[in-house]
């Protein structure tokens, strides 16, 4: 019979290593932890010189549709055109 005090070390081993794991003070081979912790590039896209920023813009129905019937990019060229506008 496994005595009770090698179950209770058993449970405590784990809830030690699942607590590790999450607050990130596990021991992780290198390179790992800069991933997790955010120290290197991921991957994706690359980020922009020129970033754009999200923006909400109420326009009529109609000039809409006549943007999107331009086709594919069509809201690149609709910035392209704003963007060239002096005021």
């Amino acid at each position: 019979m496994i005595a009770i005090e090698t179950i209770s070390r058993r449970y405590q081993d784990t809830d030690v290593a699942a607590a590790e794991e999450r607050d990130g003070s596990a021991q992780h081979p290198q390179g790992i932890t800069e991933t997790v912790r955010g120290g290197t590039n991921k991957g994706g896209r690359p980020t922009s010189s020129n970033p754009r920023k999200l923006i909400s813009l109420r326009l009529p129905a109609d000039v809409i549709a006549r943007w999107r019937a331009t086709g594919p990019g069509w809201q690149t060229r609709m910035a392209d055109r704003l963007s060239k506008v002096r005021l």
